[in-house]
């Protein structure tokens, strides 16, 4: 079993930045797949951004060239840094871990970003 412990979240105004952290625990974190997905109540879940072995990223085109995933190794963490986030970023962000690419097996509780117009 992996644990996930997301942190960082809060209200911003729109053109604002924030970063989230997630911590992992119960695996050996290099050898894990991170991502960060986000939820607006009535909708779907959205992927937002994942990081792989060799430190290969993946984006949803909404958030390429404004959001950063990284991940520190020794410290159990995966970030995403978010920068001139938009209203329509607005939503629950849950930090995921997988083994396979792009299959996420354990999920966060989530952390709440807002928005502000």
């Amino acid at each position: 079993q992996v644990q996930l412990v997301e942190s960082g979240g809060g209200l911003v105004q729109a053109g604002g930045s924030l970063r989230l952290s997630c911590v992992a625990s119960g695996r050996t974190f290099s050898n894990l797949g991170m991502g960060w997905f986000r939820q607006v109540p009535g909708k779907e879940r959205e992927f937002v951004a994942s990081i792989w072995s060799g430190s290969t990223t993946y984006y949803v085109d909404s958030v390429k060239g404004r959001f950063t995933i990284s991940r520190d190794n020794a410290k159990n963490t995966v970030y995403l840094q978010m920068l001139t986030l938009k209203p329509e970023d607005t939503a629950v962000y849950c930090c995921a871990a997988g083994t396979m690419v792009q299959v996420f097996d354990y999920w966060g509780q989530g952390t709440q970003v807002t928005v502000s117009s």
